[in-house]
């Protein structure tokens, strides 16, 4: 997700020396002399500098557990919308694999179907292609395109880019947090004021805290007043409640429990850990304590009251030393990172599982969908305290995930917890 706050005022018409990346992705790349395809373009690699990122690469990625390529700029002499022309590799027939510098983004895997946040016009959009611009004998990432032309693009229907207008947003506004952000975490710049935050829908702010991670979701909800903030909690998916619920400071969590309705709160108190669940009761006036306690006690106990929001997702496009850097950056102890969850890009759709000890005896290039082991075992968010102890003692894993009717994973249940609540 990148946050801006501004749009290309006026809207600039790409020039001939202007390319829309969707028009190169999966283009072929072939030898210049030789008309040799090496492949097609998987994504293109940029060097963030200012005023604008500037192109560094081609990435080919061949699938099926064949290595990568990385064809340096240097060596890129024509580009266009029937594909790239470059000069042949210096030995052999390929070139080396690509390998992720610091400072390097990609148009598609940081890009591509990113939301915005937009801060004038309090709206949520996404990234629907990037603008591609040649300067100083090169390529720059000059704007991306928030219309759905990027789409109509991407598949050939160009005719029905006359039906809507691009949607420009200058580089400049888009402000990752850091070099080192963008690539690894898509985290942003959370420059917005607490009196813009308070005119923002809640669904929309909702929408942004389920996008944001770690210090960023804090520093964003930490901003609202009690009020809106137990509004926009209301309206995050359970993902987020935990994860927000988890770093609350004492007073801050009193201000926003006195804000929920009892509804509200029974809701809320049902997605959470039972300790967390726990401790939110205990700053309740012993009146609403007991009325809570009761209405909770009228439901069984289901996987929701279980599941706990510490757990790593992975795409299956991660290599093994992609996984490997996101679980030291994880700052999760030893038993939060015992299994990482492969999930895919719809709803986050659990394809697989990988045992974190795989990452130590597999190649470095390796994709975690190579790796994983699918289906994963995962339980149903109404199964009973009774179900999930028989699959704990039947498959011996030492967390379970726990998905919904969609197979969206909502969070992760631990041996520990089953067997503690049973005593």
């Amino acid at each position: 997700m990148t946050m801006f706050n501004g749009r290309l005022n006026p809207t600039p018409s790409p020039n001939p020396r202007s390319l829309y990346f969707s028009r190169v992705f999966k283009k072929p790349v072939r030898v210049q002399g030789q008309k040799r395809k090496l492949g097609r373009a998987s994504d293109l690699v940029f060097a963030l500098q200012e005023p604008a990122p500037k192109a560094v690469g081609v990435f080919i990625d061949h699938g099926w557990g064949n290595p990568s390529e990385f064809i340096p700029w240097e060596c890129v002499r024509s580009m266009d919308e029937k594909g790239l022309e470059v000069l042949p590799p210096a030995q052999g027939d390929h070139y080396p694999a690509f390998q992720d510098q610091p400072g390097w983004i990609l148009a598609d895997k940081h890009l591509m179907g990113r939301t915005i946040l937009d801060i004038d016009d309090r709206d949520i959009e996404v990234v629907n292609d990037v603008l591609l611009q040649e300067a100083d004998g090169g390529w720059q990432l000059t704007a991306v395109d928030a219309s759905f032309n990027g789409w109509f693009r991407k598949w050939g229907l160009l005719p029905l880019t006359n039906l809507v207008k691009d949607d420009l947003i200058d580089w400049k506004w888009v402000q990752p947090l850091s070099v080192e952000d963008a690539i690894a975490t898509d985290r942003l710049q959370l420059s917005v004021t607490k009196e813009q935050l308070h005119d923002m829908p809640k669904e929309d702010l909702a929408d942004a805290l389920e996008e944001l991670s770690g210090q960023e979701q804090e520093a964003l909800f930490s901003a609202l007043e009690p009020q809106k903030a137990a509004d926009t909690l209301t309206e995050a998916e359970p993902r987020v409640q935990r994860q927000i619920i988890s770093h609350l400071r004492k007073e801050r969590a009193q201000n926003i429990l006195s804000s929920l309705s009892t509804p509200q709160l029974v809701d809320l108190l049902t997605v959470l850990p039972h300790e967390d669940a726990e401790e939110l009761l205990a700053l309740l006036p012993t009146d609403r304590n007991d009325k809570i306690r009761g209405l909770l006690s009228e439901r069984e106990v289901t996987a929701l009251d279980f599941i706990s929001a510490e757990y790593l997702t992975v795409s299956p496009n991660a290599t093994v030393m992609e996984a490997r850097r996101l679980v030291r950056a994880s700052g999760l102890g030893y038993h939060e990172v015992s299994y990482l969850y492969v999930v895919g890009p719809q709803e986050r759709s659990l394809l697989g599982v990988v045992d974190a000890r795989q990452l130590l005896v597999e190649e470095d290039s390796s994709t975690m969908e190579q790796v994983m082991a699918s289906p994963a075992v995962a339980a149903e968010s109404d199964d009973i305290r009774e179900d999930l102890a028989t699959m704990f003692s039947k498959y011996h894993f030492r967390m379970i995930p726990v998905v919904d009717a969609n197979d969206k994973i909502l969070g992760v249940i631990s041996f520990n917890d089953i067997m503690k609540s049973a005593g």
